[in-house]
């Protein structure tokens, strides 16, 4: 199968081209610089350039190969309506291309405070912008395309991270201690970056139209436990703030270190026969690789 992946230089989008390439898939890389499409051409795939802004050159990949995998986003949260809104008219276009083929297209989504795939999304919920992207996206089952929502947790770890768990260890460093909102007690659901990869590959060879699947490794990672392990390898004392605290002392990412959002990835697992392989959050933290830098 000739894939085109947008995001393909990405922390995820890289593991999936990887995925890709070693199982016998060819690959079309969106790339918007020099230095992407060289990255792209170092490890065996073609370029195609062009952004996610650009919709021609989305419309053109997708013409282009058998199926899609879409993983671009951008999560600058400086704007999260606006980032949803051009992923959503990216899908689109992409769907467009697609329909009536019965060709696939992956997506990445997240799970948020979906609890499982089954559950109701709530549309007053900070997240909406994306939930609605989500549902607009899997409306083109209904068009001839063999559509799946790849949800993501908030955390994807493993090498080259450069998300939620970096930006704790930076505050730790900067702040001197390695803190945790309230009792800890809150989770975050984890997935390691390989066993995301590979489920983007069973969505795009398997995963029947309309699919929903959760991308979930660990189903919900106590926050105290992050930051113990955070303040043990930066030798650092582990302390408890209160949540109205959080936001002075975690910035933007207090609301979120704050949230309780354990997701399960079971009917997933059991349609696809994915099962996550590699190591969950706290041993990968336990590697050291995250307190290199």
């Amino acid at each position: 199968m000739r894939v085109f992946v947008t995001g393909a230089t990405g922390f995820i989008g890289s593991a999936i081209v990887r995925e890709l390439l070693d199982t016998g898939h060819q690959v079309l890389g969106l790339a918007r610089s020099d230095q992407a499409a060289a990255r792209l051409t170092a490890v065996g795939a073609e370029v195609h350039r062009g952004t996610l802004e650009d919709l021609d050159s989305l419309r053109s990949g997708a013409a282009a190969a058998d199926g899609v995998v879409h993983t671009a986003y951008d999560h600058s949260f400086t704007d999260y309506s606006a980032a949803a809104q051009t992923d959503r008219r990216a899908m689109e276009a992409l769907g467009e291309t697609l329909a009536g083929s019965d060709r696939p297209l992956a997506f990445a989504s997240g799970t948020g405070q979906l609890a499982t795939e089954d559950s109701v999304p709530n549309l007053d919920s900070p997240a909406a912008p994306r939930i609605r992207s989500e549902m607009a996206a899997l409306s083109f089952a209904e068009r001839g395309v063999r559509v799946s929502s790849v949800r993501l947790p908030p955390t994807v770890h493993g090498n080259g991270d450069h998300g939620f768990v970096p930006r704790l260890i930076d505050i730790a460093r900067a702040k001197g201690v390695s803190a945790y909102p309230g009792d800890g007690s809150n989770r975050w659901a984890a997935v390691h970056r390989l066993d995301a990869a590979h489920l983007f590959r069973l969505a795009l060879q398997e995963a029947p139209a309309g699919s929903r699947l959760h991308g979930v490794g660990d189903e919900g990672v106590p926050v105290r436990d992050i930051a113990e392990v955070i303040g043990r390898h930066l030798a650092l004392p582990l302390t408890a703030i209160s949540p109205e605290q959080a936001g002075d002392h975690f910035g933007f990412l207090g609301m979120f270190f704050s949230l309780d959002l354990p997701s399960s990835s079971a009917l997933t697992q059991k349609l696809l026969d994915w099962q996550p392989k590699q190591p969950g959050l706290i041993p990968d933290l336990d590697e050291g690789h995250y307190f290199t830098s």
